[in-house]
């Protein structure tokens, strides 16, 4: 399986910019897809995570409001829109795959399997 992240770049504060995670050569089910990001010397953290089947959304704090998480099933690509930017959302983002089985919290790094290899989102103040 691959996850090809892609859309980052550099923006000003207040910006908007859309991430997109397509998702290839799989051959196993689906629960979630998750968007995480990381500074570094920082841990990886949660931001935003999507139910396949039934297309339900769940984000951190942080960015609730602000970005939103879909799919394309068609596509089998998943997006992360983020507006109204912050400096604080600096970070290189990562989507992941989740399966069936796990048991524990979702917003945990280790509940998923295979990652994409980031795409370096920078928020000029």
């Amino acid at each position: 399986v691959q996850l090809q992240a892609s859309g980052g770049g550099l923006v000003q504060a207040g910006a908007s910019l859309r991430l997109s995670c397509a998702v290839s050569g799989r051959s196993f089910s689906v629960n979630n897809i998750g968007w995480f990001r990381e500074v570094p010397g920082k841990e990886r953290d949660f931001v935003a995570r999507i139910t396949w089947a039934t297309g339900s959304t769940y984000y951190a704090d942080s960015v609730k409001g602000r970005f939103t998480i879909s799919r394309d099933n068609a596509k089998i690509t998943v997006y992360l829109q983020m507006n109204s930017v912050k400096p604080e959302d600096t970070a290189v983002y990562y989507c992941a795959i989740n399966r069936p089985g796990w048991r524990g919290p979702l917003d945990s790094s280790t509940a998923y399997d295979f990652w994409g290899q980031g795409t370096l989102v920078t928020v000029s103040s």
